[in-house]
């Protein structure tokens, strides 16, 4: 049995999958892309009729066996995927495992930020998802400036000008996930983002028990950094990608 509701304000909505004995077995966040977590297969088959009722999103993600369950429950009406990563490797850090250099001097991002997080943002996003956010240029900077209020975005600037940026994403009693992560590129090459992701997952780890983050298996620079601060592969997760 589905159930959920819309956000206070919001188009978004979470939706809840219980079983006959009213537990709990598959959570769907339904905005501009679909995020969802599932028990078993009925609950997969359950979100894919529901998908019919959110024609406009962006992406499917998830567990890579939900995600491809879910596509080849819908594909025969969906339009199809411009971009499939069907293998990302999803990565967990422990308190005890995290291997940082010294602390470099990284902080909240600020307001006056907002610009230029912007900006590397977009660019990483058209270079890993085909899309880029800065056509609708007011409405990405309110959502940049709204996390930054919100205390999700960090950075590490040198000389006025962004040296390394990485935004939290959700949050939970077991982790804050990580992502966002971006060097620009005449800065990379030095390490600046060893020493920086480093220093920011040694703060965030003093107020969560974990960090995690999910990374595209073909970006073996970042699979490589993650490794190397001690991050360690624990699952896998799949995006399907629509125009």
């Amino acid at each position: 049995m589905l159930e959920g509701g819309h956000g206070p304000g919001a188009p978004d909505e979470l939706i809840l999958n219980r079983d006959a004995r009213n537990r709990v077995t598959g959570v769907g966040y339904f905005g501009t892309q679909l995020v969802l977590a599932a028990d078993d297969d009925q609950t997969v088959d359950a979100f894919a009729i529901e998908t019919r009722r959110h024609q406009g999103l962006r992406s499917f993600v998830g567990p890579v066996a939900t995600i491809d369950r879910l596509w080849s429950r819908v594909r025969e009406w969906h339009r199809p995927p411009t971009i499939v990563r069907d293998y990302q490797p999803l990565y967990i850090l422990q308190r005890d495992g995290l291997r940082a250099p010294d602390e470099v001097d990284v902080r909240p991002a600020r307001l006056s930020d907002a610009e230029s997080i912007a900006e590397f943002s977009a660019q990483m996003m058209l270079g890993e998802l085909g899309y880029d956010p800065r056509v609708a240029r007011s409405g990405f900077v309110a959502s940049v400036r709204y996390q930054i209020e919100a205390g999700n975005w960090w950075v590490w600037m040198v000389n006025g000008s962004i040296r390394f940026q990485c935004s939290v994403g959700s949050r939970s009693r077991h982790t804050a996930q990580i992502q966002g992560v971006w060097v620009p590129p005449n800065e990379r090459g030095s390490g600046y983002a060893t020493l920086a992701l480093g220093s920011v997952a040694r703060r965030l780890l003093a107020t969560n028990a974990t960090l995690s983050l999910y990374v595209n298996d073909f970006n073996t620079a970042a699979i490589a950094l993650y490794e190397r601060l001690g991050f360690v592969e624990s699952g896998a997760f799949a995006t399907y990608l629509f125009p």
